[in-house]
Parts: structure tokens; sequence; C-alpha cells
């Protein structure tokens, strides 16, 4: 019965998926030939630039996680959270966005160290310090760009919302007393394993909370990482012809990231390229050369997905062998 509920939860989502972008094509009358020569035409090496920063951010990322790991005193070789890390960017391609990659990257190194609460624990916190980025970032862009969007409802709600979803995870995670509350709540026999989870990862987040210098360097990685997201996609732009000012691509990219966290889709696809023709109207930016910039960006992410997805399965016979060792601690 598990099986058929995952089987039919990946046909909805990839259906949704494709929904999404023949409804993207219909009712925004994008070109296909205008589209594919717009592509086609791009600039290479500004492209080839654009690619490096994106591959540049996956570093990044990589050396967050590994950062939290080592804090959890989980003690692993670097080619090891290499891999686990590969399959997360491969497997995000075709599960729910960058939750099923996350899933992936858990389950992997669980059952690797015999230690899944505390691998879960880095992963999610890992993703919180992402999402903490994403908002700073998203703040501080539109108080420097205010002029630009003050008339902008949708860009002043869509902040709004994902800073107030910030705090409230914060809050419930980090305060006692709110997560007591948050515990009562799901206090009902068909909450159990729901409960049960909020519970472990809430003891297991106070392992971080006492390293500090850790906790600040991963949020300063994840501005960085989510500044390169901005950067490489005006980067894009540029190799289509359009010179927009930058502060748009700064405002905009990470409130079409968290939008793009929402589980509905595969890898995002169809809500990202829907949510860029949508935002970047405001800059001028039409909707074919905003859906090419939005593609352009999304093969980066197929190709370091396939990259990804080679390196995890060469390594599946060497990482069986690991299994029944004991990783050193």
């Amino acid at each position: 019965m598990g099986i058929l509920k995952k089987i039919i939860s990946l046909f909805l989502r990839i259906s949704i998926s494709v929904i999404l972008i023949i409804l993207l094509f219909k009712f925004n009358k994008i070109d296909l030939h205008i589209l594919f020569g717009n592509i086609k035409s791009a600039d290479k090496r500004l492209l080839l630039l654009a690619f490096s920063i994106s591959f540049f951010s996956y570093v990044l990322c990589l050396y967050r996680w590994q950062m939290l790991l080592k804090a959890a005193n989980i003690q692993l070789p670097l080619k090891r959270v290499i891999v686990s890390f590969c399959g997360g960017i491969f497997f995000s391609l075709f599960l729910p966005s960058t939750i099923g990659g996350d899933l992936t990257r858990s389950v992997d190194l669980g059952v690797h160290t015999k230690r899944p609460r505390e691998v879960i624990a880095t992963v999610l916190l890992d993703r919180l310090s992402g999402y903490i980025g994403l908002v700073i970032v998203a703040s501080l862009s539109l108080f420097l760009g205010w002029g630009l969007v003050k008339n902008d409802s949708k860009v002043l709600i869509s902040v709004g919302i994902i800073t107030a979803l910030l705090v409230v995870i914060l809050a419930v995670l980090f305060n006692n007393f709110l997560f007591s509350k948050v515990n009562k709540i799901l206090d009902s026999p068909k909450a159990g394993r729901v409960r049960e989870s909020i519970k472990n990862l809430h003891e297991e987040m106070h392992i971080f909370r006492h390293n500090k210098k850790v906790m600040l360097n991963n949020i300063f990685l994840s501005l960085l990482v989510q500044a390169l997201g901005p950067i490489t996609f005006y980067i894009t732009s540029l190799s289509l012809g359009m010179h927009k000012e930058i502060i748009y691509f700064f405002i905009f990219l990470p409130i079409i990231g968290a939008i793009t966290l929402l589980p509905i889709s595969i890898g995002g696809l169809g809500v990202r390229e829907n949510m860029t023709v949508l935002f970047f109207a405001k800059a001028g930016i039409n909707q074919n050369s905003a859906v090419a910039i939005s593609l352009l960006n999304f093969l980066f992410i197929l190709v370091y997905g396939a990259i990804g997805g080679l390196i995890y399965v060469l390594t599946i016979h060497h990482r069986r062998l690991q299994r029944n060792q004991s990783p050193p601690l």
C-alpha cells in the first residue's frame, strides 16, 4: 500500500509539472521558435561563466553540510560525503523539489553511519540555514531596491510570507515553550510518528545551540550561496542580450527559490518557469526571454544532476561493501 501511495504521489507531481508547463506556454503565448532561437543565440562564454558560478554554489553547499556533520561528531571521509551529496542532487531532479534530495542524503548517510537522527538533523539544519540566507538576501535586496518594486504587492506579500514562515520555524525549533505547545497540538494517536519526529529533531537541533561559531559560519556560507543564484541568473540574462538592473534578480530569485521548495512538482519544473515569467515582467523582461533564462538555468541543474547521478551509481558497489563497517567516530 505504501509503494502504491508513493507511485501515485510521483505521478501527481509529474502531472502537475506537465500541466504547469502547458499552461505557461498556452496562456503566455510562448513562441517556441523565438524561445529556442534566443537560447541558440546566447553568448556561450557568458553561459560558461554562469555554469561555473552555479558549480561553485554546489561546492559551498557541500562544505556547509560537511561542517554540520563534523559539528555533530559524524566524522566521514570527504569522498563519502561527496557521494551522498551527489545522490541528493540527482534525486532532487525526480523527487519533489529539493526535499527529495534531502531525503536521499538522510537515508544514505543514516544507514551508513547508523546514526540516522543525527544525520537527519544536519540535513534539516543545512536546509534551514539555506532558508535563513534566502530570507536575509530577499529582505536586504528589497530594502535596496525598494524604489523599483514598492508598488508591486505580490513582491511585498511574498517576502513577508517567507520571512514570517522563517520566524515561526525558528521559534518552534529553538524555543522550548512554543515547542511544548506544538507538541500538545500533535498529542493524538494519529500524530504519533509526526510528534516523535519533531521531538527527535528538536532534541538534535539543540546540539548546535552551543556551537555558535559553526552556526554563524553556516549562515555566512548560505548568504554566499543565495547571492550566487541571482548572479547566475543575471549573467544568463546578459548572455541573451538583456541588460536589466541586477537588483531585480536579487529581489526575485529568493522568492522564486522559496516557492519552488514546495513539494508539488518534480524538481520545481513548471513552478520555476511560471514564477520567473510572473516576477520578471516587473523588470521588463518578456515571457519568451524569461522562460529562456529559467530553462537555461534548469539545464545547469540537469547537467550537475546527471554528473551527480553518475557518481552515485558508480559507487554503489563500494558503498555496499562499507555498509557493515562502522565509520570512524
